[in-house]
């Protein structure tokens, strides 16, 4: 049985206006290569927000509804733990597509999540704390899937759910959630470890954006990574991006298949003191020259140092000298500490895309932990005041209202 894997397409982000179209067009080459597979793994983060425009989600149904276009070689739901939708049956007689959803979709328990939706248009099976068994040639794969939760609760949801590998299957575990030591972000320390994930035959987790593999109990760990560049930093400018493939017989192989087509990303980090605007020049053209690529490449300059030599009107005259060859960022950064540290913290906010909702639920989740008030269910108590529930909210809080759902 050959085996897919796609992450974090992040269908709809753009850094600017030149990258609009590169989530879409790079999520579009990486199914292209799944096409041929007997079965399609999401590992979540399939939009960038939390409710995309219809322009985003247009071009993504275009593109998640390829597979319905390719007949099923063979691939049979033999178990499901979660009862399937009739539509979602139907899709069994094309190329499968199971998934997660992603920190990014998700949402209160009362709204529908876009991965959601996407299983009532038929387009895939979700899965969250549930497991489903295909079989193909006498070869059965078992998929448990858990969709991303808080980091803070991950531990003990899984601990709590404890999937039990099925017996003479080749096990799966499909996660999005940080895995210590593969960290997205340090604002939400991870509880799950390399050293605390149960067994099984393979782990798959999206999430973390650059391309690893690694082996928890021996056993394969894939962190699938992403199909975009969204943090435009030095580690993804060194792992390319592409399709992770499992072929499934009497052992697993795992394959990566990188994209071709993808926009290319460089890193440089460049110290001001005592250079002028024709050292960075030199920078750029050692990127550029004799080389060729399908799009025009990102470079992204980091600048640190003391000196005052380039002026911000330096760097916009090398921007518009390169703009017909690439797409150049340049990021200063202050010696002062404070600064630096105010600095990473916008660039942090900026680079995992924290919408309005994500920074009001950080700071009441901080309000109430300050106020000792343990074990609230932050979102839920969020999603309540976003739409006017104070006196219910004071009413729980108080604990003359117990049940949120009252």
């Amino acid at each position: 049985m050959k085996i897919s894997i796609l992450s974090d397409q992040h269908f709809g982000y753009a850094y600017s206006e030149a990258l609009a179209e590169d989530s879409f067009d790079n999520a579009d080459e990486a199914m292209e290569k799944a096409l041929d597979s007997d079965l399609i793994i999401m590992a979540g983060d399939v939009f960038d927000v939390r409710v995309p425009n219809t322009q985003t989600w247009a071009k993504a149904m275009k593109i998640l509804s390829k597979p319905l276009l390719q007949q099923n070689m063979g691939t049979s739901l033999v178990k499901s733990t979660k009862e399937l939708k009739e539509i979602s049956k139907r899709t069994l007689n094309h190329v499968p597509v199971i998934a997660v959803h992603g920190n990014h979709e998700r949402r209160s328990r009362e709204e529908l999540n876009t991965v959601q939706a996407l299983e009532n248009a038929g387009l895939m099976i979700h899965l969250h704390l549930q497991t489903v068994v295909f079989e193909k040639d006498g070869v059965k794969v078992a998929i448990h899937g858990m969709s991303n939760v808080p980091e803070r609760f991950a531990y003990d949801i899984l601990k709590r759910w404890n999937p039990q590998p099925v017996p003479d299957t080749i096990n799966i575990l499909l996660l999005h959630q940080s895995i210590d030591p593969y960290v997205y972000s340090p604002l939400e320390p991870p509880t799950l470890t390399l050293s605390n994930l149960p067994q099984f035959d393979v782990i798959i987790n999206g999430h973390i954006h650059t391309h690893f593999e690694d082996k928890v109990n021996g056993k394969p760990m894939i962190i699938a990574g992403s199909s975009i560049i969204t943090q435009f930093q030095k580690s993804e400018s060194e792992i390319q991006k592409g399709v992770t493939q499992l072929e499934i017989g009497r052992q697993v192989d795992v394959k990566f298949v990188p994209l071709e087509n993808d926009r290319k990303f460089f890193y440089h980090e460049l110290s001001l003191d005592g250079i002028g605007r024709e050292s960075i020049e030199r920078v750029i053209n050692s990127t550029l020259t004799n080389k060729n690529f399908a799009k025009k490449p990102v470079m992204r300059i980091k600048l640190s140092g003391n000196g005052m030599n380039i002026t911000d009107q330096d760097l916009k005259y090398i921007e518009r000298k390169y703009a017909d060859r690439a797409i150049l960022f340049f990021a200063r950064q202050f010696d002062a500490t404070e600064m630096t540290e105010k600095m990473e913290f916008l660039r942090n906010l900026r680079e995992q895309k924290m919408s309005v909702e994500e920074i009001g639920m950080g700071v009441l989740r901080k309000n109430l932990d300050e106020l000792k008030f343990d074990g609230m269910d932050y979102e839920s108590l969020f999603g309540l005041l976003s739409g006017g529930e104070i006196e219910k909210v004071f009413n729980i809080l108080t604990g003359e209202q117990k049940v949120l759902g009252k």
